[in-house]
């Protein structure tokens, strides 16, 4: 198996999640957010299984510094943002096959791993 990995190289919870799948020897297929946005469906996958609301980071810097704190924006708009702006995302987006996990989420990684050395 190979889990896919979305973020940015800035990202300390990234940076951690990179090390983690490189310690137990999984590969990884990273996708840097600044380098590459992730498109609107690859977004629509995490929203469906979170909300919309866990994939803004509102403490981050660029949340603040747009000024997004007092903005009421549909939905639609948001995801665009998002994919423009992936300094706004809640970071990591970690997919392994079907499963999505949002942010730093080891537990639920060593879980994965397990069921997948047992199978």
């Amino acid at each position: 198996m190979e889990v896919q990995i979305f973020g940015t190289q800035k990202n300390q919870d990234t940076r951690r999640a990179l090390r983690f799948w490189s310690e137990r020897r999984v590969k990884v297929h990273f996708v840097d957010l600044k380098e590459r946005p992730a498109s609107k469906g690859e977004l629509q996958r995490f929203v469906q299984k979170f909300g919309l609301t866990p994939l803004i980071d509102r403490t981050s810097k660029r949340y603040q510094e747009l000024g997004l704190g007092v903005a009421r924006l549909a939905d639609d708009r948001w995801l665009t943002l998002l994919t423009q702006e992936p300094a706004l995302l809640a970071q990591p987006l970690t997919r392994w096959g079907g499963k999505l996990t949002l942010g730093l989420d080891e537990p639920t990684w060593a879980e994965w791993v397990a069921t997948e050395r047992i199978a």
